[in-house]
């Protein structure tokens, strides 16, 4: 589908939500914009129910389920923001969820999706074992499998977060957004396409976790051999097809950043906006970061995407030098 087709979508994603969740806060920061020598605003989706921005494609999906569907539950796989985004909205429309996660799963992101009913399957070193784990599950119990990023629906949600920028800041000039998945950077390169194509939208990811910079840069499918990152909301080693396709046609620069780089900008928002930003959270800024000297004096937005990060993580990178 071209970048006209997905709006319609997206709108209509929009009305689903709305009853749920309200808009976002887009807050300027001007001990950031002195950092960055730009205009600082901060898309804080780290305000969201579940303390991430994923809650607006899991509600957006899983009101869209025929009753068929609803009454056979669905599964999927998560480090923690998708899986409670899921979690969450199965919750809230009574859906059985069944969520397959890492054996180093972030404690709080688990027991947050505990909390909201979700039925937990251990499995693997990192995210894409557990995926396939779910995968095998989802189909042997008859239950509707829902993919992290090649689902049309959760693309569409989390699209919705870019129209409330442009609503709230039209004249912003770059948008920085997190690599995992690809869905939420995704669906902000549709709607600046559509709406406001000099609008630049800027991936970013680690650099220890590069499968989608990897294939949008090949322009095909790229596996790494590692994802060890610490920001475990980007920490996949398989790109998808559905966010890969939409990246290629509609992003127009991607770059990565280090470990360090990564810790340096969760402490920033720590002395500067007084905000716990996990570290895919914090990925933005870094991503901001290298590009500093073209943002000087330019309207940027930084998404916030989450803020769910686990104590032990929070600690090294407090109190630690170089701990990654």
């Amino acid at each position: 589908m071209s970048e006209i087709e997905w709006i319609p979508m997206i709108l209509e994603a929009r009305k689903r939500i709305a009853p749920y969740l309200k808009p976002t806060p887009l807050y300027y920061y001007p001990l950031l914009s002195d950092l960055l020598g730009a205009k600082v605003h901060v898309k804080h989706e780290n305000f969201q129910p579940i303390g991430a921005f994923k809650v607006r494609g899991g509600i957006n999906l899983i009101s869209s389920l025929t009753p068929e569907e609803k009454a056979r539950g669905v599964a999927t796989a998560s480090t923690g923001n998708h899986g409670q985004s899921i979690a969450y909205a199965g919750w809230l429309f009574r859906v059985r969820t069944v969520i397959g996660v890492p054996e180093d799963c972030n404690p709080s992101k688990l027991a947050a999706m505990k909390s909201w009913g979700a039925e937990i399957l251990v499995h693997g070193s990192d995210f894409d074992e557990a995926r396939e784990r779910v995968e095998e599950y989802a189909e042997k119990h008859r239950m509707r499998y829902v993919h992290p990023a090649n689902e049309p629906l959760l693309i569409a949600g989390v699209a919705t977060i870019a129209m409330e920028v442009l609503e709230t800041l039209p004249e912003a000039e770059f948008l920085f957004c997190a690599v995992g998945g690809g869905s939420s950077c995704s669906g902000a390169a549709l709607v600046a396409k559509a709406l406001k194509p000099s609008l630049q939208v800027i991936g970013v990811q680690a650099a220890r976790a590069s499968s989608a910079y990897e294939s949008w840069v090949q322009k095909k499918l790229v596996t790494t051999g590692r994802a060890d990152t610490f920001a475990e909301g980007v920490q996949t080693r398989v790109a998808f097809e559905l966010t890969q396709s939409i990246l290629r046609e509609n992003l127009r620069r991607f770059i990565l950043v280090e470990e360090e780089e990564i810790r340096q900008a969760m402490l920033h928002y720590l002395e500067k906006a007084r905000m716990l930003a996990e570290g895919a959270g914090a990925v933005p800024l870094a991503g901001a970061l290298r590009c500093k000297e073209e943002l000087r004096g330019k309207q940027v937005v930084l998404y916030l995407s989450g803020g769910n990060e686990s104590r032990a993580t929070l600690t090294r990178a407090l109190t630690d030098t170089n701990p990654w």
